[in-house]
């Protein structure tokens, strides 16, 4: 999977995924992490993901730093990296709006993260929203990007897609009942409303236990409507999205994207949502400017239209080569660093 020309190391220091290697090939069997989100910066230049601030500075090349907790463990790790001579860009772990305002809450938390910014070489945001909020603490420098989360699109073994006509109903993108911007409550209600209408059968993956069992229940879909998962793993959870017709969800959050993501990975389209990956690669069908009824009539009309489904698709998945494929995004990556 090597990109063009850098060789990135991604360092997420005392973080719990295991170091990994990206220079060669990554399978969906693999026990190894998949080649998506932070990880997919490196995956797309054929780097390295490290969790050790000397490792990821005796590698050589550019390094992008994620902050994640207090900071402290990513302000130990700048001074590591730039010591040894190497270009720092950094990025928040968590960049949905809900996130970064749940991070900067406490000041001593927010001083530091400011410090970071300041003196690292550049930022390099998932969301055009975090890259703003970058800028603002950088007082406007230039050395800020949005370069989105790249997906392995060009690779047939990460191809998950079903034939269409072994595709049935609705698969919900969301599952948190406690982030109020997920608004995982309408895209429920939303999903009940078209299979009330249509009958198509509606999956959701629950991780809140019996809490999430009752709440559920709650929202009253008709017999044998509902289908409810337990976390497995990411090809597992790939394969059961690609069953359905499409992915819905009315999220909020200025997220990166990963459900939009993942429903091009299937050849899927994705109703819903205003992260970067679903405006970039969904933008016919996003959540970007629409909400609730214009978003239930484009669902139905998915399920049922042959002709407009297969536009969709066809249109999403340009998006996704054009602006998120591995050598895309690597070559953003390169011309960032050699500014």
């Amino acid at each position: 999977m090597a990109g063009a020309g850098i060789k990135l190391s991604v360092l997420n220091p005392l973080g719990r995924d295991a170091e990994q290697d990206f220079s060669g090939s990554s399978e969906p069997a693999s026990a190894a992490h998949a080649p998506v989100n932070f990880h997919a910066y490196a995956a797309c230049t054929g780097g390295t993901f490290f969790r050790d601030p000397a490792r990821a500075a005796a590698a050589g090349g550019p390094v992008l730093l994620l902050l994640r907790g207090d900071f402290r463990a990513a302000e130990r790790a700048l001074r590591t990296v730039k010591a040894a001579g190497r270009q720092v860009a950094v990025s928040l772990k968590e960049t949905g709006l809900h996130q970064i305002a749940t991070q900067l809450e406490d000041e001593k938390r927010l001083a530091r993260f400011m410090q970071i910014v300041t003196a690292a070489d550049g930022c390099i945001a998932p969301t055009p929203e975090a890259a703003d909020l970058y800028r603002d603490v950088r007082r406007g420098e230039e050395r800020v990007a949005f370069i989105p989360t790249p997906y392995p699109v060009h690779d047939a073994q990460w191809d998950f897609s079903r034939p269409v006509e072994h595709r049935h109903g609705i698969f919900v993108g969301t599952r948190e009942w406690d982030v109020p911007t997920r608004n995982h409550a309408a895209a429920l209600f939303a999903a009940r409303q078209i299979s009330d209408e249509t009958g198509a059968r509606v999956t959701v993956y629950n991780c809140d236990g019996r809490k999430g069992e009752r709440l559920l229940e709650q929202v009253g879909f008709r017999p044998n409507r509902l289908r409810v998962m337990k976390k497995g793993s990411y090809a597992d959870y790939l394969r059961i999205l690609a069953e359905h017709k499409l992915v819905l969800q009315m999220d909020t959050s200025f997220v990166p994207g990963q459900v939009a993501g993942d429903a091009l990975l299937c050849r899927v389209p994705c109703v819903g949502g205003n992260g970067a990956i679903d405006r970039l690669g969904h933008s016919g069908t996003c959540g970007a400017g629409r909400f609730g009824a214009e978003l239930v009539q484009m669902a139905a009309r998915l399920l049922v239209d042959a002709e407009f489904y297969a536009h969709t698709v066809a249109e999403s998945q340009r998006n996704a080569v054009e602006r998120l494929s591995f050598s895309g995004v690597a070559g953003q990556l390169r011309e960032f660093f050699s500014r």
